[in-house]
C-alpha cells in the first residue's frame, strides 16, 4: 500500500538535523560526567539506594546511576519569639538565630532520614524552640535575668546534643529579645526603682551618721582639751597652795625660834641687870617702865 520512502536530492539537510537530534539525546543519556560544585557534595545512589559519595569537582559515573547535589555549607535558622516558661511558673520569649552545618561524614544518613538536599530548617527550628523550654524550666525568672550567659551556654550546649541527632552541627546561637511579660517587667522595673531609693536612703543615713559621729568626736576632743586645761590649771593651783603652806610653815617655825631667842636675850639682860642692883628702888617710874627684879629671898 505504501512505496519506500526516499529522500531526494534536497533532502540531506533533513536527515543532518535528525541524526544530530538523536545523537544529542543518545549523548545525552550517556553523558557520563557530573560537576559537585564547592560547598556540596554528590550523593550517588543506583536504582533509588545509596552506592557512594561525590566530593566537590568533577564527577565520572555510568548512565544507570544518579547524582544528587547535597549541601553541606553553613545555613542560618532564625526562631522568632520561641516561648517558655521558668521554674517559677513566669512565661518568657527569646529571639535567636541558630548557624548550622550538616557533618559531611554524616550525609549518607541525613540524605536517607531527613533530606536529600541538605535543607534542615523546620528541624533545627523545633529542636531550637524544644531546648528553650527544657533550659528556661531549669532557672527562676531573677536566675535568667542575673545568669543570661550561663542560660545561653546551657542552650547552646543542649542544642548541640539535639542537633547531632540529626546530623547537624551548631556553628553559633545568637540570642536576643529575650523578654518576660509586661507585669513582670513592670515589677522588676518598681523592684529596681525601690531598691535604688532604699540604697539611697541608706547612703544619705550613713552620710548624716559619720558627720554626727565626726561632731561627736571634736566634741570630745574639745572636753578633753578643756579636760586637760583645767586639770593643768588645779595641779598648778595645788602646787602652789602647797608651797604657799610649806612657806608659811617654814616661817612660823622661823617667828616661833625667833620669840624663844628674843625670851632667852631678855632673860640674860635683866639678870645682868639684876646683878648689878644696888637694892635702891627709883624714885620716879613711868607707866611704861618695867618694874626693877625683886629677889624675895630671905
Amino acid at each position: 500500500m505504501f512505496g519506500p520512502i526516499s529522500f531526494g536530492p534536497g533532502s540531506k539537510p533533513v536527515v543532518y538535523v535528525v541524526s544530530g537530534l538523536l545523537l544529542f539525546l543518545l549523548l545525552s543519556w550517556l553523558w557520563p560526567f557530573y560537576t559537585v560544585p564547592t560547598g556540596f557534595r554528590g550523593v550517588v545512589t543506583t536504582f533509588g539506594k545509596i552506592t557512594g559519595i561525590e566530593d566537590e569537582g568533577l564527577a565520572l559515573l555510568p548512565p544507570w546511576q544518579k547524582l544528587t547535589v547535597f549541601n553541606i555549607r553553613a545555613e542560618q535558622a532564625d526562631i522568632e519569639g520561641a516561648e517558655g516558661s521558668t521554674s517559677d511558673t513566669q512565661p518568657v520569649k527569646v529571639s535567636m538565630t541558630v548557624r548550622y552545618s550538616i557533618s559531611p561524614e554524616r550525609v549518607p544518613e541525613v540524605f536517607e532520614k531527613y533530606s536529600h538536599d541538605g535543607n534542615m530548617l523546620s528541624y533545627v527550628q523545633t529542636a531550637t524552640q524544644e531546648v528553650f523550654k527544657a533550659v528556661t524550666a531549669r532557672y527562676s525568672a531573677p536566675d535568667l535575668i542575673a545568669r543570661r550567659a550561663t542560660v545561653s551556654q546551657d542552650i547552646s550546649a543542649s542544642l548541640r546534643v539535639k542537633l547531632a541527632l540529626y546530623g547537624a552541627q551548631v556553628i553559633s546561637i545568637d540570642m536576643r529579645g529575650f523578654s518576660f511579660s509586661p507585669s513582670y517587667m513592670s515589677a522588676i522595673n518598681e523592684k529596681v526603682t525601690q531598691e535604688q531609693l532604699r540604697l539611697g536612703a541608706e547612703n544619705k543615713l550613713k552620710t548624716v551618721e559619720a558627720e554626727q559621729k565626726q561632731k561627736v568626736a571634736v566634741a570630745e576632743a574639745e572636753a578633753s582639751a578643756l579636760k586637760a586645761t583645767a586639770d593643768g590649771k588645779a595641779y598648778a593651783a595645788l602646787k602652789i597652795a602647797t608651797a604657799e603652806a610649806d612657806s608659811l610653815k617654814v616661817q612660823a617655825q622661823a617667828l616661833a625660834q625667833s620669840k624663844d631667842v628674843l625670851e632667852l636675850r631678855r632673860i640674860e639682860v635683866e639678870q645682868t641687870k639684876a646683878s648689878k642692883w644696888n637694892g635702891v628702888l627709883p624714885t620716879s617710874i613711868y607707866g611704861s617702865a618695867p618694874i626693877p627684879f625683886l629677889n624675895s629671898g630671905k
